[in-house]
């Protein structure tokens, strides 16, 4: 199990995601689909053109989703109860087919159950391509477990 409990984040460290993605443009029209998206900026390069960005965009929602994906192995693999929710979510700068994406989370709250047995966790999540340029973010909430709750099943 690679997450971790609650007892082991600490409120301002920032964890580094050594996983990364290049997306393609298959991973955005495979997203696209399965979500019944079909906005042109994301599937038609014609129309796109035409627009400011000058050529199709990755779904917003498939960088959120991808970027949640790349932290789990660092934060919450096998030790999550639920996610709470994802607040304050932004897109700053969009992404491209062929981005390479990164993340990294740092944690801004914890705090025990009002019954001490698991723990809320607030992380600030940032997404970065490869240029180092800022292109997600947003702060998820998750119910965690705590490492002494688990020992004592």
């Amino acid at each position: 199990m690679a997450g971790r409990y609650y007892e082991e984040f600490d409120v301002g460290e920032t964890i580094e995601h050594d996983k990364r993605r290049t997306v393609s443009e298959s991973d955005n029209q495979r997203f696209c689909d399965m979500t019944m998206n079909q906005q042109p900026l994301h599937l038609d390069a014609e129309f796109a053109a035409d627009t400011q960005f000058g050529e199709r965009l990755v779904n917003g929602i498939y960088t959120l989703a991808l970027a949640v994906g790349v932290s789990i192995p660092d934060t919450t693999e096998g030790t999550i109860v639920a996610n709470l929710s994802y607040d304050d979510i932004s897109h700053p700068h969009p992404v491209y087919h062929g981005d390479t994406i990164r993340a990294q989370s740092t944690v801004t709250d914890k705090r025990e159950t009002s019954d001490g047995e698991r723990g809320v966790v607030t992380m600030h999540v940032e997404v970065f391509n490869q240029d180092d340029t800022l292109v997600c973010e947003f702060d998820r909430t998750v119910l965690s477990l705590k490492r002494e709750s688990r020992a004592s099943e």
